[in-house]
C-alpha cells in the first residue's frame, strides 16, 4: 500500500505539469494498461485523472493478464456529449464510462443508453448508489474547502459557509480576488455541486452575492485550483473535490482541508456500461472488481473512497457529525439539474456573479 501511495503522489505531481484545461481540448489524456497484443482490450472513458485511477486499473489487470485497457480521460461535459451522441447513433465507443457529473449519467440512463447488470456485489450497494441496475456509485468523495496553511491565519479558517461569508463581508477583506471555485459552465462536477448547494441551503444566494462583490475567481479543474491555493494565487477554494485535495496535501504541506460542519456534500462517481459496449462481460467483471473488497481497497488507497470522511475531526475542523454528510444519490431527481430552462436560469445567475473579463 505504501508503494501505491508513493506512486499516486508521483503521478499527481506529474499531472500538475501535463494537464491543461484549454477550451477546445476534449480528450485530455490517453494511457494504455496491460500487455500489447492482449486478446481483449477494454475502452474506459472517465473524468478521473489517469494518475489517480491508474493504480486501480493496474490492480484489476493483475488478475486478468490476458486483458488490456485503454483509458481515455475526458472533461465531464465533453464525455456526456460524446456518450449521448454514440448512444443515439448506435456507435460502439467505450465499454465503461465513469463520470463525476452524476446528473449527466442519470440522464444517459434515462435515455436508454445503458446496459443492465445485476450481481451479488451490485445488490449489496445502498439503494442511493445504484439505479435501475444500470448505474452504480463506486467512490465516496467529499466537497471541501481548501486553504493555504501558510497564508490563512488560524482564526480565519472557515469551518462553515457562514464563516466564509463572514470572511468576505468586510469592504476591505484581504480575501477579495483570492477565493476560487469551479467554473460551472466548463465543469459538470462544478455545476452539480453548485446546484446541490442551491437546493441544500439558504446560504447559497448569500455566497453568490459575496463571491461577486469580492471578485472571486471561477476557473477550471481541481488540480489547477488546488495548485493555485498552494502557490498563494488563491487563499481559499470552495467546493473542491476532497480526494484530489487530500492527494495534493500528501505531497505539499501548504494545503489545508476543511469538511464544512454545516453540511458536506459527498459525491459517488457513477459507472455505466453503454448499451453498445463491445465487451460487456469484461466491463461487468471490472464493475464487480471495483465493488469487491480488493477493488474497494484499491479505491481507498487512491483516496477515491476518502479517508477524510472517516476522521473524527474532519481533518482540520470541528467534529463533523454524520448528519452533516449529504450524499448525492443516484436518482431521477438529479435530472432537474439538466432541464434546459432550469439550467439556463441557474447559469444566468452564475454569469452575473462571474461576468468574466
Amino acid at each position: 500500500m505504501r508503494a501505491a501511495i508513493t506512486s499516486l503522489r508521483a503521478g499527481l505531481a506529474g499531472l500538475l505539469v501535463l494537464l491543461t484545461c484549454a477550451p477546445g481540448i476534449a480528450q485530455e489524456m490517453v494511457a494504455d494498461f496491460g500487455p500489447e497484443g492482449a486478446e481483449q482490450s477494454l475502452v474506459l472513458r472517465s473524468t478521473t485523472d489517469i494518475a489517480i485511477f491508474g493504480p486501480v486499473v493496474d490492480t484489476f489487470l493483475q488478475a486478468h493478464p490476458d486483458m488490456r485497457l485503454r483509458y481515455e480521460q475526458w472533461g465531464s461535459n465533453e464525455l456526456y456529449r460524446l456518450s449521448r451522441r454514440e448512444c443515439r447513433s448506435g456507435e460502439a465507443g467505450a465499454d465503461i464510462v465513469i463520470s463525476s457529473a452524476v446528473h449527466q449519467m442519470v440522464q444517459l440512463v434515462n435515455e436508454a443508453c445503458a446496459h443492465a447488470y445485476r450481481s451479488r456485489l451490485t445488490e449489496q450497494l445502498p439503494e442511493a448508489l445504484r439505479w435501475r441496475d444500470e448505474l452504480w456509485g463506486i467512490t465516496r468523495e467529499p466537497a471541501v474547502i481548501v486553504y493555504n496553511r501558510d497564508l490563512v491565519p488560524a482564526g480565519d479558517i472557515p469551518q462553515t459557509r457562514f464563516d466564509l461569508l463572514d470572511l468576505l463581508r468586510p469592504s476591505d477583506t484581504p480575501y477579495a480576488g483570492r477565493v476560487a471555485t469551479y467554473d460551472i459552465e466548463e465543469s459538470g462536477l462544478g455545476y452539480l455541486f453548485a446546484f446541490a448547494d442551491a437546493r441544500e441551503a439558504s446560504t447559497f444566494g448569500a455566497l453568490q452575492e459575496s463571491f461577486g462583490r469580492t471578485r472571486a475567481v471561477s476557473t477550471c479543474c481541481s488540480v489547477d485550483i488546488i495548485e493555485g491555493v498552494a502557490e498563494g494565487q488563491y487563499l481559499i477554494a470552495y467546493n473542491v473535490l476532497g480526494s484530489y485535495a487530500h492527494g495534493y496535501q500528501q505531497q505539499d504541506a501548504r494545503i489545508g482541508i476543511v469538511l464544512p460542519s454545516d453540511y458536506t456534500l459527498v459525491l459517488s462517481r457513477a459507472l455505466m456500461i453503454p448499451k453498445q459496449a463491445r465487451l460487456k462481460p469484461q466491463a461487468e467483471a471490472f464493475l464487480d472488481f471495483l465493488l469487491s473488497p480488493q477493488g474497494t481497497l484499491a479505491l481507498r488507497t487512491a483516496l477515491l473512497i476518502s479517508p477524510l470522511l472517516e476522521m473524527e475531526d474532519g481533518n482540520e475542523g470541528e467534529a463533523l457529525s454524520s448528519t452533516a454528510l449529504r450524499p448525492i444519490g443516484l436518482s431521477p431527481a438529479l435530472m432537474v439539474a439538466l432541464d434546459a430552462m432550469t439550467r439556463e436560469t441557474f447559469l444566468r445567475r452564475w454569469r452575473a456573479t462571474f461576468p468574466g473579463p
